[in-house]
């Protein structure tokens, strides 16, 4: 609970009516309609809240900036960001079915404020499957969902065309020449939307929920959806119909996913892509560990796209996971005025099932994504040999110690020197800087201990890289960003052109000390704010004169340091920004140093006589008992 929120309204039962309207908000920022948060808000407060004090406390906490308003009918409102809240939350119900035998929800949910119920009802489904493994039938179902969705809408703009005598694509009146048209699937391709056949729309699959096959059944939609849309061949993950579930348990999970609806929302494919980020963060921590090796946070990507500010261009990542960077490199470039198609996405993945999640995360997005013809190891097939890249944005495993590179001895990426066979640290730097054309930019996530490693050469490859002049900017970022590990990361910057973008940046590298930034999301998480993330960005794009901040860069001791390769030479090549930022400027109280020493030593003085004065007593008390 945020201190700022104690201003005077009216009170109900002794507890300020601002206090509980954070409370019953969702803590994890999600929009609650203003009639829901008024009802939730009576229920704490045990009494009802009328329109007049409801518009009250909201317009107070909108001005202070604690909360945020929302679109939509009705309205609604959010916790703003890093303000605490949700400790009286409660999750509303999945919406209740009917007792038609079918399951069919009474209306469809808008997306946007329904991930959290969804998360909550699907995680119930769950029983004993292990997340890892439910994760794949959850957000196949919601891809399934989404086509269908976005394939019955183009079939409504399809039907005016074709029955309005003033289109062009007028066939007249008759309902069997409309039927025809609505199974061209010319109608549906020319316009970017999957064709998806009779049986495998989400209806026909909804209307069969409840028959024992329904795994197969989907797995079969799966198949033939593939067939028709070569941009998903191989790419959707068949599992359903050998899902370990309990009886009926699966087509509660149709059910469920039946009650989102895409198609209303002229930004469905970005509400999509919310629910489905909010579910693979989801996935990654029931999973823990593992759930990293596919999902890193969107705040840490954020940074690493902040800093590379990648307008335009070929975008590449050769571990790429389930597909954020390129999530988060479209919105900066959509952000900044840019359209879709200024960039060009290439990625590479070895684990077939994310893979095949990151094919359906950019699927669901519209995004023409080229992410190899099949999963593959990226130092042992390169699915893009002869390609060169604008921007490189990766989180490869971390210290990883399996990667094979014993077989790799001669290889030409090594410019810097061979990498180590028991950690793949150095063999990725390596690897992206082999991929960037001239002028082009990488930013790698890596634990801390690759910017000051010995081990096996490491410290011998880092100096070569610092003489080539190809790290640009160092950034060491706070613990427990991860839901995976708690140890501390760091973020590589490279370039092979520090002419590029900017001044001559050349014999110089940037080093950032964000330890200290972040807010705790959770006791275990922390996360970087968007204010963060700006510092961060903006102090390099200062540092680089590049034109994306007006500001002029300047030193600032405890947080960045513009050092030459002579200082960074005395400090053995080690890269860690502590050694080059100094400590931060602590700030004069105004007590003269005389004067603060007389009255600590007065302090100490005095809390020596009460702790001799306690010694004397216990040994009293110990006495009169009979232990002297």
């Amino acid at each position: 609970m945020t201190d700022s929120a104690n201003f005077t309204t009216p009170e109900a039962d002794g507890e300020d009516l601002s206090d509980l309207l954070l409370e019953v908000l969702p803590g994890d920022g999600s929009t609650m309609g203003n009639q829901s948060a008024r009802e939730a808000l009576s229920g704490a407060a045990e009494r009802q809240i009328s329109e007049e004090e409801y518009s009250a406390v909201k317009d107070r906490l909108v001005g202070l900036g604690l909360i945020l308003k929302g679109q939509g009918r009705g309205g609604s409102v959010r916790l703003a960001e890093g303000i605490e809240g949700g400790s009286r939350y409660e999750a509303p119900s999945a919406p209740s079915t009917n007792g038609n035998g079918r399951g069919r929800a009474k209306k469809e949910a808008p997306a946007k404020d329904f991930k959290a119920v969804l998360w909550a009802s699907a995680d119930k489904l769950r029983a004993q499957m292990d997340a890892a493994e439910y994760k794949h039938l959850v957000l196949g179902l919601i891809f399934l969902k989404y086509i269908s969705d976005t394939f019955a809408a183009q079939q409504g703009k399809v039907l005016l065309m074709v029955s309005d005598p003033a289109s062009d694509n007028y066939v007249g009146d008759d309902a069997a020449d409309h039927q025809a048209a609505l199974e061209d699937r010319d109608y549906y391709t020319q316009e970017n939307v999957f064709w998806v056949p009779a049986d495998a729309r989400w209806e026909s699959l909804r209307a069969r929920a409840k028959q024992p096959d329904i795994g197969q059944l989907i797995d079969k939609a799966l198949v033939a959806i593939e067939n028709e849309n070569l941009p998903l061949r191989g790419k959707l993950d068949k599992r359903f119909g050998g899902a370990q579930l309990e009886p009926g348990r699966l087509g509660e999970l149709v059910d469920l996913i039946s009650t989102i609806g895409f198609a209303d929302d002229q930004r469905s494919g970005d509400v999509l892509g919310e629910v489905y980020e909010y579910f693979l963060g989801q996935f990654a921590s029931a999973e823990g560990k593992k759930g990293g090796q596919f999902y890193t946070p969107a705040h840490v990507v954020k940074t690493l796209v902040a800093v590379l500010a990648p307008h335009k261009g070929r975008i590449y990542d050769p571990c790429c996971g389930s597909g954020g960077m390129f999530v988060q490199s479209e919105k900066f470039i959509q952000a900044h005025g840019g359209k879709r198609d200024d960039a060009s996405i290439y990625g590479q993945e070895s684990n077939p099932t994310t893979w095949r999640l990151a094919a359906m995360n950019l699927a669901i997005r519209g995004f023409a994504a080229d992410l190899g013809q099949e999963p593959a190891d990226t130092f042992a097939r390169d699915q893009f040999p002869d390609q060169k890249f604008d921007y490189i944005l990766a989180n490869p495993p971390f210290n990883i110690s399996d990667w094979g590179g014993e077989k790799y001895e001669s290889d030409p990426r090594w410019v810097y020197g061979r990498p180590p066979v028991g950690n793949a640290n150095y063999a990725w730097l390596q690897h992206m800087l082999w991929k960037l054309r001239p002028g082009g930019e990488a930013g790698v996530v890596l634990a801390n201990g690759s910017m000051s490693s010995n081990q096996s050469g490491e410290g011998q490859i880092r100096e070569a890289m610092v003489r080539g002049d190809v790290v640009e900017v160092m950034v060491a970022l706070p613990g427990q960003l991860f839901l995976n590990t708690q140890i501390p990361v760091c973020l590589w910057f490279l370039t092979n052109d520090k002419t590029q973008r900017g001044r001559d940046r050349r014999g110089e590298t940037l080093f950032i000390d964000a330890r200290q930034m972040g807010t705790m999301k959770t006791r275990v998480e922390r996360v970087l704010t968007n204010e963060d993330i700006a510092k961060i960005g903006d102090t390099v794009h200062a540092w680089r004169g590049d034109g994306e901040v007006s500001d002029a860069y300047e030193d600032v001791a405890g947080f960045c340091y513009n050092a030459k390769l002579e200082e960074i030479e005395k400090n053995g090549f080690v890269l860690t920004p502590g050694r080059y930022v100094g400590a931060a400027d602590v700030e004069d109280d105004g007590e003269a140093f005389d004067e603060k020493m007389k009255r600590l030593t007065g302090l100490l003085k005095q809390q020596q006589e009460e702790g001799a004065r306690l010694d004397q007593q216990i040994s009293e008390n110990l006495r009169r008992l009979g232990y002297e």
